[in-house]
């Protein structure tokens, strides 16, 4: 029978490599790749917003706030991909998983509930070394360090309890190559149902 729901997704913080990841293992699986990062926008102007207006927000009332606002926006933009994408290998977005309204948590997560695989991926099961690891990548791919008003937004959404509990397994990339990481996590999405997803 045919998915209804993509075949797996991928979620974490920023500069976990879940893009890389996600279409090395979508290739060897045969299936589309998707990064809610990239086609997200269309989804926000279901409900009025966009990443323009987010920026705009972020002037007047600070990137904590604005992130607050467009809570709504990124649950809509998560149902949507995932009833949009059957048999996918999705990517979410570190903020698509991470929220502070709980009802914004609680869609998510029943939108996620019948998806197979909702896998985490980390740089390395050490929280400190993660963090730096992450941190490190997101300056040099991204330009930011991701501290804002004060606040660590990179801190927050690798702790985020939220996103953590959201996962069905945890795939840690520390001392693999990407090929390797993605290999692993290919074989999990082709496993049978109800086997035990071993990182290793």
């Amino acid at each position: 029978m045919p998915l209804r729901t993509p075949a797996a997704v991928l979620v974490g913080p920023p500069a976990a490599g879940k893009t890389t990841i996600g279409e090395l293992a979508a290739a060897r699986l045969g299936v589309p790749f998707v990064d809610v990062d990239e086609v997200g926008d269309r989804y926000y102007a279901e409900v009025r917003w966009s990443v323009a207006r987010l920026v705009e927000r972020v002037g007047v009332v600070g990137r904590l706030a604005a992130e607050r606002e467009w809570e709504p926006a990124r649950a809509h933009a998560v149902g949507r991909v995932v009833a949009e994408h059957p048999g996918a290998v999705v990517a979410l977005g570190a903020g698509h998983t991470s929220y502070t309204d709980a009802t914004h948590l609680a869609t998510v997560r029943a939108v996620l509930a019948d998806v197979p695989h909702v896998v985490l991926v980390l740089p390395s099961a050490d929280r400190d070394a993660a963090l730096d690891e992450l941190r490190r990548r997101s300056v040099a791919t991204k330009g930011t360090d991701w501290v804002r008003d004060g606040h660590d937004l990179l801190a927050a959404w690798l702790d985020d309890p939220g996103t953590r509990s959201l996962a069905t397994a945890t795939l840690v990339t520390r001392g693999r190559t990407p090929d390797a990481s993605a290999a692993q996590f290919a074989r999990w999405v082709a496993a049978p149902a109800g086997d035990r997803l071993d990182d290793r």
